[in-house]
């Protein structure tokens, strides 16, 4: 299968390594020459690293993918686009009209957008039934999860198509049924973060042991079930048990008054914020440190997938 990644920032560079380590041959284009020749040295770094933990062939997978000087020169006989540009609306709509007319009629034309449904930029397209969202959780080559979402418009050939895909490179594709800002995954991530700044505004817990209650509490068991499957476990009869017991308290959580503005997290709650986390990891030892969760994410991916789980449902294999 022939693909192409459009756009070579963070996302662009591990979808590269996704289709790339399933076999496919990879071509890469960016509007920036010095981008796209650093994604190569990116790239063939994360490939190395992935191979300690014995995740993929590096060599294999590097020798897949290819830079390319041009656009018409990237997707030429591909039968995937996957578009990974900046999430600002007039830079996916001349994206996608060129898309459009540069790919082969056939090719499906899918979007990395963490937000944007594809009806916001794709709608006055010729071939508009073949654009679609596919967005990917960061880094896809570690966090499979992928969400598809069409507009009304969208073919479902096209649907079934990219969750097809989706598979057959070891991604798991969610199909997300209706067109909405954020999709799934963002809006469950911004409900947590909308209670987090709240309660660190108003006093009740420090950044430190917002973090800590997830990393140490939540997030261990969501590396193994979702919310759903996580309260059918916790109380005796599963659940209806569980909402029974549990659920008025659950509602009454979302009663308090918090204004939204809509224009972000207030100016000085940010600087607080910031502040906190500059204190325990200073801006300068980022990078490294998204290197080491990197690197405990790819330990976590050798472990899962060395694990059978007591069961999974057909829909979970499936992926949706």
């Amino acid at each position: 299968m022939r693909v192409a990644v459009v756009g070579t920032g963070f996302i662009g560079q591990a979808w590269a390594i996704v289709f790339a380590r399933a076999g496919c041959e990879v071509f890469l284009w960016d509007a920036d020459p010095v981008a796209l020749n650093a994604s190569l040295h990116a790239i063939a770094a994360r490939l190395q690293e992935l191979e300690k933990h014995g995740l993929i062939d590096a060599a294999d997978a590097r020798g897949r993918i290819q830079a390319c000087d041009t656009l018409e020169h990237a997707v030429a006989d591909v039968e995937h686009v996957q578009e990974n540009l900046p999430e600002v609306l007039d830079v996916k709509v001349d994206a996608f009209r060129e898309l459009d007319r540069l790919a082969p009629h056939n090719a499906v034309l899918a979007s990395s957008s963490s937000g944007l449904p594809i009806s916001s930029f794709a709608t006055e397209l010729r071939g508009r039934e073949r654009c679609v969202v596919a967005h990917p959780v960061n880094p896809p080559y570690l966090l499979p999860v992928v969400e598809v979402c069409g507009a009304p418009w969208t073919s479902p050939e096209v649907l079934e198509r990219t969750c097809a895909m989706l598979e057959l490179v070891g991604q798991r594709p969610v199909m997300v049924k209706r067109e909405l800002p954020g999709f799934v995954l963002n809006r469950l991530q911004a409900a947590l973060l909308r209670e987090a700044f709240w309660l660190v505004e108003n006093g009740y817990v420090d950044v430190e042991g917002l973090d800590r209650t997830v990393k140490e509490g939540l997030g261990l068991r969501w590396a193994l079930m979702g919310p759903f499957e996580t309260i059918d476990l916790n109380a005796p009869g599963g659940l209806d048990d569980y909402c029974e017991r549990y659920g008025a308290m659950h509602l009454s959580f979302g009663r308090d008054e918090r204004p939204q503005s809509g224009v972000g997290w207030p100016a000085h709650l940010v600087q607080q914020v910031n502040a906190a986390r500059s204190a325990i990891l200073p801006r300068t030892e980022l990078n490294a440190r998204r290197t080491w969760r990197d690197s405990q994410l790819m330990k976590l991916a050798a472990h899962k997938l060395n694990q059978e789980p007591c069961r999974e449902s057909s829909a979970e294999r499936k992926g949706t």
